[in-house]
């Protein structure tokens, strides 16, 4: 870890021209290399870089790009009016952005419903929300929508909780398939009344549902917290993985400020599928102000260099 950090801070020394004559050739090149596309798909979110990049969206957007991400991901998409949804699509295609996930937020965080309980009312009000989703994801050019079945349903048991949940999103596969849309599953860590936990479980609601619009949303963060083992994990569910996101434990940060090997991670990610997955930074800044996206960035340059 600390010789890890000591890169990070000398790449973020020399990322700022620190300890380098003003406009010489060393400083031009670094300066080239750093602002290079990254070999992975990583997607930052908004916010991320508003130190840098000031508060528009679309500013964002292009610091992102001119520091070398090619992908972009957006979790309250759903809730923005379609006038922006327009422009971040527009100002995306234009630079050949990929557009990452967005939720299906058919109910509030944390979830106080569930697909779990067979309950009619809820499956309707879910299964319209993703033919609304349907409509947001043609006009921003996105693939991938994350999904998350809410909590358990304790009077019933596990197996008639599973078939609910599963007759629920083979439902909701009718509306995306169509479409060439995916829903990407996520098993989360936040609290133990979560119906759908770990990479397993995951898999198999995907087995079940048996749809190419039906698949896992690896997050990295959930899944240290909940069973470990992420590189073993990620190989036995691999071929059911639409998307993975990152975080590093303790504190939901990048990369390099806590217990995850993401180096190693990325290269084995990007040996098996180079960048055709996209990988969303669904973290927090470890520092703060332009100095923190500067070293969040560098983190990221340190990592993706195997």
């Amino acid at each position: 870890m600390t010789s890890r950090r000591k890169f990070i801070s000398k790449a973020f020394l020399t990322t700022a021209g620190i300890g380098l004559a003003k406009g010489s050739t060393l400083a031009k090149e670094d300066r080239s290399n750093l602002n290079k596309p990254f070999k992975s798909a990583f997607a930052p979110h908004f916010g991320m870089f508003r130190h840098s990049a000031g508060n528009s969206h679309i500013d964002q957007i292009q610091f992102m790009y001119d520091r070398g991400f090619r992908a972009l991901e957006d979790n309250g998409m759903m809730g923005r009016s379609v006038e922006e949804q327009k422009a971040i699509a527009s100002k995306m295609e234009k630079l050949g952005m990929r557009m990452g996930v967005f939720v299906v937020g058919f109910d509030s965080w944390p979830p106080k419903t569930t697909l779990a309980s067979g309950d009619i009312k809820w499956k309707e009000h879910f299964l319209k929300t993703c033919r609304e989703a349907v409509e947001v994801a043609k006009r921003v050019n996105a693939k991938w929508m994350t999904v998350v079945p809410g909590n358990f349903d304790r009077t019933l048991p596990m197996g008639i909780q599973t078939a609910n949940v599963i007759d629920a999103l083979r439902r909701a596969t009718d509306i995306f398939e169509p479409h060439g849309l995916t829903m990407v599953l996520e098993p989360l860590s936040d609290n133990p009344d979560l119906f759908m936990r770990y990479s397993d479980q995951t898999y198999l609601l995907c087995k079940a549902v048996n749809s190419p619009a039906c698949k896992i949303l690896f997050d990295m963060w959930h899944m240290q917290r909940n069973e470990g083992r992420l590189q073993h994990h990620m190989d036995l569910t691999y071929d059911e993985i639409g998307y993975f996101q990152i975080g590093d434990e303790p504190g939901r940060k990048e990369p390099t400020t806590g217990e995850i090997n993401y180096k190693h991670l990325f290269k084995h990610i990007y040996e098996k599928s180079g960048d055709q997955l996209i990988l969303g930074m669904e973290h927090g800044n470890a520092f703060d102000g332009k100095e923190g996206e500067e070293k969040l960035i560098a983190a990221y340059r340190w990592c993706d260099d195997f």
